[in-house]
């Protein structure tokens, strides 16, 4: 079973910085992407950074040259370093993992970034 857990997310002041984690486990042979996606008050969910094989990425404009995605494969985690932090980047952030073997889109169950003004 396919498992995805995220950690990292606290309380920051505005310009600070932070480093999600996400911890993968199960058998996984497929992977076709790897995301973070976050989801503030009142507002949908929405795709923050993503990474496929051989090493491509996309971004949210909002974040672009402020946050990295980056994945270890040996330690089976996906990162997400967050720079300059903004009042506007708070919400709930989420790990997505999608995968043709077996075939599946799997959540992890969110972690709370706070940045303060």
């Amino acid at each position: 079973q396919v498992q995805l857990v995220a950690s990292g997310g606290g309380l920051v002041q505005a310009g600070g910085s932070l480093r999600l984690s996400c911890t993968v486990s199960g058998s996984i042979a497929g992977v076709i992407a790897i995301g973070w996606y976050r989801q503030a008050p009142g507002k949908q969910r929405e795709l923050v950074a993503s990474t496929f094989n051989f090493g491509t990425t996309n971004y949210a404009n909002s974040v672009k040259g402020r946050f990295t995605i980056s994945r270890d494969n040996v330690k089976n985690t996906v990162d997400l370093q967050m720079n300059s932090l903004k009042p506007e980047d708070t919400g709930i952030y989420y790990c997505n993992l999608r995968s043709d073997d077996p075939w599946g889109d799997y959540w992890g169950q969110g972690t709370q970034v706070t940045v303060s003004s």
